[in-house]
C-alpha cells in the first residue's frame, strides 16, 4: 500500500493552482475538466514527479461540513498539511519575495525547524526541515 494523491481543499482551484505552480514551484501532472466548471487537478513536486500527488480539491464549495473544518484549522492556526523542505530559512526567504504571508517564521522544535504559510486558498501549510 502508498499514498499516490493527497488532498488539500482549496476555496479557488485557478486561484491556488497559480500560487503552488508560481510560488511554491509544484508542476501540474493532470487537469481534467468535471461536472460544475471544476478539475481534477494535481500537481507533483519537480523533484519527485513520480511521487505522490496533490489534488486541489474545491471541496469546501460544494461540501459545507468541509468549509467548517477548513475554516476551524485556519482560524487555529494549525496546518492542513506539511511539505518537507532541505532549509527552511532559505525557503522561507525565497516566499517572502515572492509576497507569501508566513503566521509562523522558521522555528527550531527539538530536531526539527518549521515554519507555516497562507496558501491564499484557506489553508495554512507547514514547511519543515530536519536538523
Amino acid at each position: 500500500m502508498k499514498v499516490t494523491i493527497m488532498s488539500i481543499p482549496v476555496q479557488d482551484q485557478e486561484k491556488a493552482f497559480r500560487f503552488y505552480t508560481e510560488k511554491l514551484g509544484f508542476i501540474k501532472k493532470l487537469d481534467t475538466p468535471l461536472e460544475g466548471g471544476n478539475r481534477w487537478l494535481t500537481l507533483v513536486s519537480p523533484e519527485w514527479q513520480d511521487g505522490p500527488e496533490l489534488l486541489l480539491e474545491p471541496a469546501p464549495n460544494h461540501f459545507e461540513p468541509m468549509k467548517v473544518f477548513q475554516d476551524a484549522l485556519m482560524e487555529a492556526g494549525i496546518p492542513w498539511t506539511q511539505f518537507d523542505v532541505n532549509d527552511v530559512q532559505e525557503e522561507y526567504d525565497r516566499l517572502i519575495a515572492l509576497g507569501v504571508e508566513f503566521s509562523m517564521k522558521p522555528t527550531e522544535m527539538g530536531t526539527w525547524k518549521v515554519a507555516v504559510f497562507n496558501d491564499t486558498c484557506g489553508n495554512n501549510i507547514q514547511l519543515v526541515e530536519t536538523l
